[in-house]
């Protein structure tokens, strides 16, 4: 079981990369639905250690990888499919992004017992599983402060979010205020709000591109 929730969430900085890095939105939402199923995937996985998990698993894979999957379908079949020209050119964006998540997940594996002091982050899977969190939570900062098209900094959300559900899946596993929190800490409201505002944008500006925002002025 441990082999499989560690390469399960190994899996998810890859599904993260193409979010990121594809120029297609509708192929950055299909690698953030395969992200959304692998982490049904990992917290079902940890079921087994505590029962209790299973229902999350059941809703985040109502709302990640369903409600969520939906919302943003809908908003890119409104529009054009092409994400809006990065801040970053695609090469220089690629390096960048990968330096990030090499850096991001040896720090933290190598550091786990000072960035994450329990017992539990000092084993495998979970010590993997830390170092993934945060490795997807700096990936996702990254599309957003360097993307312009609204949609991938949604994306860019997302992942945070995958992130921190991940690092709490693994280091609060049999704590039964987990699966409350889990659910609770769900984005799909904040999607849709956040979608509504960009469909918003597009109506007044015709663009999702955030760096004409300053047309909106007066």
């Amino acid at each position: 079981m441990e082999d499989l929730i560690r390469t399960l969430s190994l899996g998810m900085i890859l599904t993260s990369f193409v979010a990121v890095e594809s120029r297609s939105l509708r192929r950055a939402l299909y690698a953030y639905m395969a992200q959304a199923l692998l982490m049904v995937a990992v917290i079902a996985a940890f079921a087994t250690y505590h029962e209790a998990l299973a229902v999350w698993a059941a809703t985040a894979l109502v709302t990640k990888f369903g409600i969520v999957s939906w919302l943003l379908f809908r908003a890119v079949s409104r529009g054009d499919e092409t994400e809006c020209p990065p801040r970053v050119g695609p090469v220089a964006s690629a390096v960048i992004v990968g330096v990030i998540a090499v850096m991001a997940y040896q720090l933290v594996h190598r550091n786990v017992s000072f960035l994450a002091p329990t017992p539990a982050a000092e084993v495998e899977p979970f010590r993997t599983n830390v170092a993934v969190a945060l490795t997807l939570v700096a990936v996702g900062i990254y599309a957003i402060v360097s993307r312009r098209d609204a949609l991938k900094v949604v994306l860019g959300v997302c992942l945070i979010e995958n992130g921190a559900h991940l690092s709490l899946v693994t280091l609060a596993t049999t704590m039964r205020e987990t699966v409350l929190a889990g659910v609770a800490t769900d984005v799909v409201v904040a999607v849709v709000l956040l979608l509504y505002l960009i469909r918003g944008i597009e109506e007044r500006i015709g663009s999702r591109d955030t760096g004409r925002l300053t047309l909106l002025r007066g």
